[in-house]
């Protein structure tokens, strides 16, 4: 699998981080890194960025078998911090209109924490 190299794009914001390939040359690594340095703000760094998209414009649906035998992952309790960070953030994803909820007890996955650089986290 290729590698990836993390690009810091921002030095004032420090969260603004992007992946790019690790087989570019040099120049055209330093081309593509001018480039989005120098559109920084057209990307959306966080869901509230996404206000007022039609989420028609890209929607992910799961590609799931309707014959497939649902799978119903035993429930992870993550303690009273990480609760609090994922219904924060499920809270601004729902605010954006990017996710809803829905009940579907057959069926269920864990969310997944990660550690991000600074001590925060990404869901």
């Amino acid at each position: 699998m290729e590698e990836l190299l993390n690009i810091e794009l921002s030095l004032r914001d420090l969260g603004k981080i992007t992946r790019i390939s690790s087989l570019m040359d040099d120049t055209v690594r330093k081309e593509v890194i001018q480039c989005l340095q120098h559109n920084i703000d057209i990307f959306a760094w966080t869901p509230q960025h996404l206000e007022g998209i039609d989420p028609n414009v890209i929607t992910h649906h799961l590609n799931i078998n309707p014959k497939a035998k649902p799978v119903k992952q035993k429930k992870i309790h993550f303690g009273h911090d990480k609760d609090k960070i994922i219904r924060g953030e499920v809270d601004k994803l729902i605010a954006a209109g990017r996710i809803e909820e829905i009940q579907f007890p057959e069926w269920l996955s864990n969310v997944v924490l990660v550690p991000k650089l600074g001590g925060k986290w990404r869901m």
